[in-house]
């Protein structure tokens, strides 16, 4: 069957690879091992945004160019960008709830409605059977639900953590596939990546 495959890059960061060894992640392999034997993954959209230099991070940036020059190997892989847009926020203290603070924070915008206008733009023009999604955003919940029940495609959620599905997940998607530790880490790029012209794209020494 034809598979198409929806990454949320920072949710899949944030709720898996953060704190983990496995950050190197080759997404077609992945996805493959997520998805049956009869699947053929044609396309793969990566949703992500262009991150800034962190308080005692300025290498992050730097960090995440090179792994999406290493995604960009991968034929079938294409990058969609949203932004970050920096705000200010008034919060209470947790130990003193009394007190306000504020703080200056970045906001992602764009990937989860970037996401699902093309998982059912895709599904729209028949370009996949089966699509597999690696988001846990609830917000993806109503049009993966459009793309199962009123398009009449394959909806499989890749599911990140070790607690059981929501209900509301069980309802909405045809199956849920939990990302094993192990598939995780057989789904990694080799050290060297070979990019175009040759060029060598080498894993983050933190990444290690």
């Amino acid at each position: 069957m034809r598979a198409r495959v929806y990454v949320d890059g920072f949710n899949l960061y944030y709720r898996l690879l953060k704190g983990t060894d496995c950050k190197w992640c080759n997404l077609k392999s992945l996805a493959e091992s997520l998805l049956d034997k009869k699947d053929t993954v044609e396309a793969i959209r990566y949703f992500t945004a262009d991150i800034s230099p962190r308080a005692g991070d300025e290498e992050a940036p730097q960090r995440q160019s090179t792994y999406l020059r290493a995604l960009k190997t991968i034929p079938e892989l294409s990058i969609h960008k949203g932004k970050f847009l920096p705000k200010t926020i008034t919060r209470p203290l947790k130990s003193d709830p009394s007190t306000y603070v504020t703080v200056l924070d970045t906001e992602e915008k764009g990937s989860d409605v970037n996401l699902a206008s093309h998982l059912l733009l895709d599904a729209f023009s028949d370009a996949y059977d089966v699509a597999l999604v690696l988001s846990q955003d609830t917000d993806l919940l109503e049009p993966m639900r459009m793309v199962r029940e009123e398009l009449g495609k394959k909806v499989v959620l890749g599911w990140f953590e070790q607690s059981s599905p929501g209900k509301k997940h069980k309802a909405t998607c045809s199956a849920i596939r939990h990302v094993s530790p192990k598939m995780l880490r057989d789904a990694q790029f080799p050290d060297t990546v070979i990019g175009r012209g040759g060029a060598r794209i080498e894993r983050p020494k933190t990444w290690f």
